[in-house]
């Protein structure tokens, strides 16, 4: 497990994150029928970090659209809301979401993406 300092609390993650802005789009899977866009604020094999408008309430599961600027159509996912904040500024809230279905081309195509960021950082 990768240990990482956010907030002054330690946090244990499966997968290292990557700060990102990458345009994505997501609805509700129960409710919403009009998908909401966002950009990412971290990304990892095994999820993602976002900013939203909206409450959205713990565990509630999402259906995500990811665009990577290295392939041609979105990359796809449910995932499910691990935790939520809202911010200081405005009527904002910030959700981290776990990936709980994503096919293996798709968590491909997310670890090839992280890979070149990490060859670039270097």
């Amino acid at each position: 497990m990768i240990e990482t300092r956010a907030d002054n609390v330690m946090e244990k993650r499966r997968f290292q994150r990557i700060d990102s802005n990458l345009p994505l789009r997501y609805k509700n899977i129960k409710t919403a029928t009009v998908p909401v866009g966002s950009l990412t604020k971290d990304i990892s094999e095994g999820g993602i970090r976002f900013k939203t408008n909206e409450f959205i309430s713990l565990a509630c599961r999402l259906v995500v659209e990811i665009t990577l600027p290295t392939v041609q159509r979105p990359v796809k996912a449910i995932s499910k809301v691990a935790w939520i904040r809202k911010l200081s500024s405005g009527e904002q809230y910030e959700l981290g979401n776990q990936f709980l279905e994503i096919s293996k081309e798709d968590r491909g195509l997310i670890t090839d993406y992280m890979g070149r960021l990490r060859a670039a950082d270097l």
